[in-house]
């Protein structure tokens, strides 16, 4: 009888031990720390800030690096093989998320997993770099935030600085598909406004100099786009077209500070905080991707490099936005 009696006890004690540790390993499965893989096409002041902004609207939301999140960031310095070999790293080592940050890297990132949940920002039009279904409804496992500026509003600001041109060139590495998509908006607007558009491309850095030099001596105002070639080396198309006297509207006002005259853009720390929130509410198995729209810009403003301006010999209080 007392054997039997220690038996029970034995049982009922080895059960609630069992209890407490089923317990125990569903909270720590609930608060487990989530791993963030982050891919970046190359290093520039925009897509920089654009990964400052997603840390911070992920801590506006609870998730801090180290503390709940691991994040694995990685730099693909441009290369095309960095790309692949980084997606398939990021993916293998089961990411709970990832950001790729550009169309480049996205694109590398969709190609590498169709199921992990990714985020995407710095991205212009992610239906025509075909990340998504649509705009309103991804449909699959990747949303994001688009930087997509109004390429009208950009031309309107360039011709009303130099209303007596005759040709505006056009600058972009073809090879970047959201480049090419607003390279084309630029020349439907100028054909608009009855204005001939100079085209030249630049496959690497090591073709900026020469393609900025070519348009600065044969046209009255340049435009680019947010392109990464163009931005990874914007203090040389600064410095080609400070020398030059041309006046240059680009696409980020990152490349305005960093050579060019004005601008009306997109401020890339906020639209990465977007992307941040975005993510968080992924984490917390609030939303899906497939059903997460597309979100723009919320906020868009002049900016104008005084410096620049006064270099080119012209007022900065004459540079407003058109109406």
């Amino acid at each position: 009888m007392k054997a039997s009696k220690l038996i029970i006890g034995v049982s009922l004690a080895g059960a609630l031990l069992l209890g407490g540790c089923s317990n125990k390993s569903s909270n720590s499965s609930s608060t487990k720390v989530k791993h963030v893989g982050v891919l970046q096409v190359v290093q520039h002041p925009s897509l920089d800030k654009s990964y400052t902004g997603f840390k911070k609207g992920l801590k506006e939301e609870g998730y801090t690096d180290g503390k709940n999140i691991k994040i694995d960031y990685q730099n693909a310095q441009n290369s095309q093989d960095n790309l692949k070999s980084m997606s398939e790293k990021l993916v293998n080592d089961k990411s709970d998320l990832i950001l790729a940050i550009a169309t480049p890297a996205a694109q590398s990132v969709a190609n590498a997993t169709t199921s992990i949940p990714t985020v995407v920002t710095a991205v212009t039009d992610l239906k025509a770099a075909k990340l998504v279904k649509s705009n309103d409804k991804p449909g699959a496992n990747v949303t994001g935030t688009t930087d997509m500026v109004p390429i009208d509003k950009q031309i309107d600001l360039l011709l009303s600085i130099v209303p007596k041109a005759k040709t505006i060139g056009i600058m972009y590495n073809a090879g970047e598909a959201n480049s090419k998509i607003q390279a084309d908006l630029a020349i439907k607007a100028l054909k608009k406004a009855g204005v001939k558009a100079k085209v030249k491309t630049a496959n690497t850095t090591n073709d900026v100099q020469q393609v900025t030099e070519t348009l600065a001596n044969s046209t009255d105002g340049i435009y680019v786009p947010t392109d990464n070639t163009f931005a990874s080396a914007s203090a040389i198309v600064g410095k080609v077209v400070k020398e030059k006297k041309i006046p240059l509207v680009a696409g980020s006002d990152d490349q305005v500070k960093t050579g060019g005259l004005a601008t009306i853009g997109i401020d890339y720390e906020s639209l990465g905080e977007q992307t941040g929130k975005m993510a968080a509410r992924i984490l917390k198995g609030k939303e899906k991707p497939a059903d997460m729209a597309v979100e723009k810009a919320n906020d868009l403003k002049l900016v104008v490099n005084k410096e620049m301006a006064k270099a080119l010999g012209i007022d900065p209080a004459s540079i407003k936005e058109p109406k």
